[in-house]
């Protein structure tokens, strides 16, 4: 059964996100809010948690292109191939904020997923829960969101309606107030120019 919990984003209980990490660390599967859509998520070191992900997506997980969550730009450099100066300011520009950007992946990726990845997606997103959750864990999280069985809603944007249609599937479910029905901007930027691959909340003139 999933347990859910409430936490704000403009104040996050800090016994709440404890409690949160301590469910990642045991290799669990939270729902949280990002600052588009709901997302599923895990710890990126524990592989079985991710795998877990990848059925709830319907996906194979070596066939999962999941993207992770950093608090800030601090440690992208652990698991991304080093980003040229126009790279980063664009990154510096536009983060935290509802954008995913796909960068060359370090040789530290292939470890966490079923299969050699020359790419990953990042996200900082403009909302406390979750990089606060990063911080305390000390590595990122995965994150991929949760998508509607309704044939017009693509997004879930209630977190109880999530914690019912998910109840046996995840572990705990964030209530960080209604989510947005608009999922990020991704904008690949590992050929060193910017290819903007689907068309989101993030402003695209900011790139």
């Amino acid at each position: 059964m999933a347990e859910i919990i409430r936490i704000y984003p403009d104040n996050p209980n800090p016994k709440a996100l404890a409690k949160v990490v301590e469910v990642l660390n045991r290799g669990g599967v939270i729902v949280y809010p990002t600052d588009t859509v709901y997302s599923f998520g895990c710890d990126i070191s524990k592989p079985k948690a991710i795998e877990r992900i990848a059925r709830l997506k319907g996906l194979k997980p070596e066939k999962a292109e999941f993207a992770i969550v950093f608090f800030d730009l601090s440690n992208l450099s652990e698991y991304t191939k080093s980003v040229d100066t126009s790279t980063y300011k664009i990154l510096k520009r536009c983060l935290p904020g509802p954008f995913t950007f796909i960068l060359n992946a370090s040789n530290a990726i292939p470890k966490f997923f079923q299969k050699k990845r020359k790419t990953i997606g990042i996200r900082i997103p403009d909302n406390s829960i979750p990089r606060e959750i990063v911080t305390l864990l000390g590595r990122p999280i995965i994150a991929s969101s949760v998508h509607d069985d309704d044939a017009i809603l693509e997004y879930t944007t209630d977190p109880e309606l999530i914690a019912e249609k998910f109840d046996h599937d995840v572990d705990l479910v964030i209530d960080g107030g209604i989510g947005n029905l608009y999922a990020s901007t991704v904008v690949d930027l590992s050929e060193g120019e910017v290819s903007i691959i689907r068309e989101g909340r993030g402003d695209i003139s900011l790139l």
